[in-house]
């Protein structure tokens, strides 16, 4: 794949360190504070993220069983997480060649749209259910998300960075 002019050229992502972000966003999901309606889905972002940069790692089998996981620890429907997780991981795949090609800020507003269809999908799901609908803060989630999109690509790609300046020991 040709790069962008001025994009770094990153190590192979380990598979080790992915894990262990999936597992730390799942952890993060279990805390009492991240049950509000208004907070973002960290592991639903974690996902995306790695489903967008490492598809042949991380996608949609991993996302089926960390939705699952959620579904569990939260109570809700079994599967409502579950399928927004794996139609989450599904866009991201789809989208991945393209998004890649974008700016990070750009790359957030693009993914926006993917954000809002996945808590479409578990509203959907709710309705069906027979849940009642949702207060207005719980379409903060997806918009933060969004926002967080910048700094989840600094955090997630730093042990991939190779050093900025070559030498004979480093020529790339």
């Amino acid at each position: 794949m040709i790069m962008r002019s001025g994009q770094q050229l990153l190590l192979p992502a380990s598979p080790l360190f992915i894990g262990a972000s999936l597992l730390a966003a799942l952890l993060l999901n279990m805390l009492p504070i991240s049950q509000q309606a208004w907070m973002p889905d960290l592991l639903a972002l974690t996902l995306l993220f790695w489903t967008v940069h490492q598809p042949l790692r991380v996608g949609i089998g991993a996302a089926f069983c960390f939705g699952l996981v959620m579904d569990v620890q939260q109570s809700a429907l079994l599967g409502q997480n579950a399928l927004s997780y794996t139609a989450l991981s599904y866009l991201g795949i789809m989208v991945h060649r393209r998004l890649l090609w974008f700016a990070v800020p750009t790359q957030a507003l693009q993914l926006l749209p993917l954000l809002l269809a996945t808590q479409v999908l578990e509203l959907i799901v709710r309705l069906i259910a027979g849940d009642g609908f949702p207060i207005w803060s719980t379409w903060l989630s997806p918009l933060l998300q969004a926002l967080l999109w910048p700094l989840a690509s600094v955090l997630l790609l730093m042990p991939q960075r190779r050093a900025p300046d070559p030498d004979e020991n480093r020529p790339l």
